[in-house]
């Protein structure tokens, strides 16, 4: 399962992504928003967040206008490693070599067809380990 957040400059982004993962077969829980007014983006991303730390989602995303300050948000929680990408390349690396488990998108700035192709990448790459592992495990320690 995949948490969803955004705030109401991330809605029209992660509807097009809500639209891939249902094309897709991806189940998801959307944590919110869902209407374009004025919201806190802390909110939402904290929400996501606390679903992946807890175990009740196995990775997350969440999308305000430009990724940081939900990327912020999201980091707040115990367990999160939350990488805020805007490029494919990007979204491997997170994964491969941090273990990413949450990405943040900035819906002002990439466009939905590059979005869906980075949700993609960061959903079909795997953790590589090895000596990653032992980098993952001092972020650990930093909590």
């Amino acid at each position: 399962m995949l948490a969803l957040g955004s705030d109401h400059g991330g809605l029209d982004l992660k509807r097009r992504i809500i639209a891939y993962l249902e094309e897709n077969h991806i189940p998801y829980r959307d944590f919110g928003c869902d209407t374009a007014d004025s919201c806190d983006y802390p909110d939402f991303g904290a929400a996501a967040a606390r679903a992946v730390a807890s175990g009740e989602c196995d990775r997350g995303i969440v999308i305000c206008t430009t990724g940081i300050g939900i990327s912020i948000a999201a980091n707040k929680v115990r367990g999160i490693r939350c990488a805020l990408c805007h490029d494919p390349l990007s979204a491997e690396m997170t994964r491969r070599h941090n273990d990413a488990n949450m990405l943040a998108l900035g819906g002002g700035m990439v466009g939905p067809n590059l979005a869906v192709r980075i949700v993609e990448v960061f959903l079909n790459t795997e953790f590589e380990g090895g000596r990653h592992q032992r980098r993952v495990d001092k972020l650990r320690d930093l909590e």
